[in-house]
């Protein structure tokens, strides 16, 4: 059977596995979160990215880190 994927960011491309097999999302892989996100700053859909609500929810804890870490912007000011 053939499989099908959406236009998008594929899920093994941001999504990884520590030590104990948990999946996570760095906050500090800057480049993977922006290709998340519009270029005014706001993250892409579940449809649109093609992930699961729990990656979805990885997704904005590791982007709300990022920001607050002060690795991306709040705003489109400076992206």
């Amino acid at each position: 059977m053939a499989q099908f994927t959406r236009a998008g960011a594929n899920r093994s491309d941001f999504i990884r596995k520590d030590v104990k097999g948990r999946d996570f999302i760095d906050y500090k892989s800057v480049d993977e979160l922006r290709r998340l996100m519009t270029p005014n700053g706001k993250i892409y859909s579940r449809k649109r990215l093609g992930v699961t609500a729990r990656d979805q929810r990885m997704i904005a804890q590791a982007v709300k880190r990022a920001r607050y870490m002060a690795l991306l912007p709040y705003t489109s000011a400076t992206l």
